[in-house]
């Protein structure tokens, strides 16, 4: 097929099949999201994290753990260090690039976990209602009672420093926000008719959930997981900063952070960059977000 061939499938107005009109969802959606510059900006920042973060070995021009303490606190530019050198005379350009790393694997992980359990919470609640609704509800409750970095530096002091344990704290401490939204979205869609007509058929609860529950509420989800990501971040770079997440020597960005604070106001350079590392990882995940929402979300007028 001809480009405009192919434009006039996935824009027909009448799909002959369910994919063609999977693809032409998608395509719109993707036409939506292009016209926002804003989001076009933030996808372009995380593509290129991405991409830093696979060839970090062949972008970084130094070790990131290598020491020379004849080189300690060289400012930016400084012969082949192109943004300087931290306390302990490491290339600062070589942390950031696989600190990278480091950023997408806890946010990764944390996106995994906790809105696949956030999920599972309040479509069960949701659907079943009652008791169990009543008794997951307060759960959840008593999880957003608390602030996410307190909780989590509770979970964290309980089990151990580490990023692991990072990752699993913060999980622990994100998952309340998905359930109560999944649960709204399941209030909705229970009554429906065609979940009557469904029921009617034989269809048990598990299989409504997974088959036509779980579906109706992936475009809320993926929209609160992009938003949600820059607290997640900045909540993993709070947990190396203090000295609860991943490990010296390891070039996390809180870390480096916590790690530059002492000079700050002579080497401002080295507090200051991986401050902006998570600062523009951070912006690219909420104007994202933000893009996503409005192709998503039906009540802002996004299309599904």
């Amino acid at each position: 097929m001809t480009d405009a061939t192919w434009k006039d499938w996935l824009l027909s107005d009448a799909p002959r099949s369910r994919g063609q009109a999977r693809l032409a969802g998608l395509y719109q959606g993707w036409l939506k999201l292009s016209r926002n510059w804003m989001a076009m900006v933030g996808l372009g920042i995380l593509v290129v994290l991405v991409m830093v973060a696979m060839f970090a070995p062949l972008l970084a021009p130094h070790d990131p753990f290598a020491q020379d303490l004849l080189l300690r606190l060289k400012p930016i530019g400084f012969e082949d260090h192109l943004l300087g050198t931290d306390s302990l005379g490491r290339d600062i350009l070589s942390r950031l690039i696989y600190g990278s790393r480091i950023t997408l694997y806890i946010v990764a992980l944390v996106t995994l976990i906790a809105p696949v359990v956030g999920l599972l919470v309040g479509t069960v609640a949701g659907y079943l209602g009652g008791f169990v609704d009543a008794t997951l509800m307060r759960i959840t409750d008593v999880f957003l009672a608390f602030p996410r970095l307190v909780l989590a530096l509770a979970f964290v002091a309980a089990l151990g420093a580490g990023i692991e344990n990072a990752v699993l704290a913060i999980s622990l401490t994100a998952w309340p926000p998905y359930a109560r939204m999944a649960r709204a979205e399941t209030l909705t869609i229970r009554n429906s008719d065609f979940i009557a007509a469904i029921r009617l058929q034989g269809a048990g609860p598990l299989r409504i959930l997974v088959k036509h529950i779980w579906p109706l509420c992936l475009s809320s989800l993926i929209v609160r997981i992009t938003l949600d990501m820059a607290g997640i971040i900045l909540a993993a770079a709070g947990l190396g900063f203090l000295g609860l997440g991943a490990q010296p020597p390891s070039p996390e960005w809180g870390a480096m952070i916590s790690e530059g604070r002492r000079f700050i106001l002579d080497h401002w350079w080295v507090a200051t960059l991986p401050g902006l590392a998570i600062f523009t990882v951070s912006l690219a995940f909420n104007l994202l977000g933000d893009g996503l929402r409005d192709v998503l979300d039906p009540k802002d007028g996004g299309s599904q």
